[in-house]
């Protein structure tokens, strides 16, 4: 081999070592695997975890968690989604931070059909049940186990997947609190089927909420909106009171291309309200009320986001009026209360303390917060030239 050749190699395989080591890969999830003793077999699953979660001095914090199912499908997109709607990183703040979960499909016939289909052909169709038992029993005590979270759940489904999404949430029991059922395949469904499950449903149904998409079927149109529609309507009639609920149609959509637009306005329209601006509160009072209507709508406990109730009092605390300096405290005094193991809280409220003139006070909390949280240097460069001022 020639020195001309052998001085090439060399240079492409050293290129090639500068090159893999300035590769890093972008991780948006972890692998498991789950051995279901329900379906007899292993099922796989994804998880996607909050921005915050393994941040220092974020330990305290907990998450709703939304389940996918075809999560070999819509993983990467609806994750990518809950974390640009939900991180600090973008400031959009239109949802809660959330660990996602996309269940890996085995058999979607048999695990997402409630009711069992008829053909000419065997099929093995009609395993619904069993799977939501696996979801209930098995899986989402596994995630709690494993994970940091609220005992808020929300179930994503397509098409059959829409369909399981819609049967569980007219169940007596479940463990989710809200669905988004996209274009569901209502078509193994007659009116006699549908019928005879609304007839079953309870007012435990409308404490959970429900989003529906319908795509836009080209000549088969009608039949598949009249369906969801009629469910729908059915449900309201069903409802005392206001129907926690929305049907959406998407006219420019079909079947493959609704389901990222329908998450987006699902989760969207399940939180209304959550992004409350700042520019809206004009009282503590108002802030609260707020964010307990926007709870008893989900029936679940949403209080005001700490990074919300922070923006809030620290613009009061800028301000150069004085009545609205002591209308700050208020809030920072609001997030120790409802966000009690974070430190971050307690170190605003000692700079709140400090800015007012209190400083025994704002030793208080500083101190509060190093407990916390010990590497809060902030918190500990405060305390020493506190101290030494007094």
């Amino acid at each position: 081999m020639s020195k001309k050749i052998i001085i090439v190699l060399f240079f492409l395989i050293g290129a090639n070592q500068v090159k893999s080591q300035d590769v890093e890969q972008i991780v948006i999830g972890t692998k498991h695997i789950l051995h279901s003793n329900i379906l007899n077999e292993d099922r796989e699953y994804w998880i996607s975890l909050p921005d915050s979660y393994s941040k220092e001095g974020s330990s305290y914090k907990k998450y709703p968690v939304l389940v996918l199912l075809d999560g070999n499908i819509h993983f990467k997109a609806i994750s990518g989604m809950v974390n640009y709607m939900s991180s600090d990183s973008y400031r959009s703040w239109k949802i809660p931070e959330m660990i996602v979960v996309g269940i890996q499909n085995v058999d979607r016939r048999r695990d997402f059909t409630p009711d069992k289909i008829v053909t000419v052909r065997e099929n093995n169709s009609g395993g619904g049940e069993s799977f939501l038992s696996f979801l209930n029993d098995e899986l989402i005590p596994e995630i709690d186990q494993k994970y940091r979270t609220e005992p808020y759940r929300i179930l994503f489904g397509h098409s059959l997947g829409g369909l399981l999404a819609t049967h569980a949430y007219m169940k007596e029991e479940t463990l989710f609190n809200a669905f988004i059922a996209v274009d569901p395949s209502f078509g193994t469904w007659d009116e006699e089927t549908m019928d005879q499950k609304l007839d079953a449903v309870t007012s435990r149904s409308f404490e959970r909420y429900i989003y529906i998409a319908t795509a836009n079927w080209g000549k088969r149109n009608i039949r598949n909106r009249d369906r969801h529609v009629r469910l729908y309507e059915a449900l309201n009639s069903k409802c005392e009171g206001e129907f926690p609920a929305k049907l959406e149609y998407f006219e420019n959509e079909s079947h493959g291309s609704v389901p990222p637009l329908a998450f987006y306005n699902g989760i969207s329209t399940i939180f209304e309200g959550y992004d409350f601006s700042n520019r809206n509160v004009e009282s503590i009072e108002e802030l609260i009320q707020h964010y307990q209507s926007l709870s008893q709508r989900l029936s679940w406990d949403f209080r005001p986001p700490e990074q919300l109730v922070n923006r809030l009092g620290y613009g009061l605390l800028q301000s150069r009026n004085e009545i609205d300096k002591s209308k700050a405290l208020a809030f920072f005094i609001l997030n120790t209360k409802n966000f009690p193991n974070s430190f971050n809280a307690y170190d605003s409220l000692g700079e709140a303390y400090e800015s007012l003139g209190d400083t025994k006070k704002a030793i208080e909390n500083y101190k509060k917060s190093l407990e916390l949280y010990p590497n809060n240097e902030h918190a500990r460069l405060k305390i020493e030239s506190l101290g030494n001022n007094q």
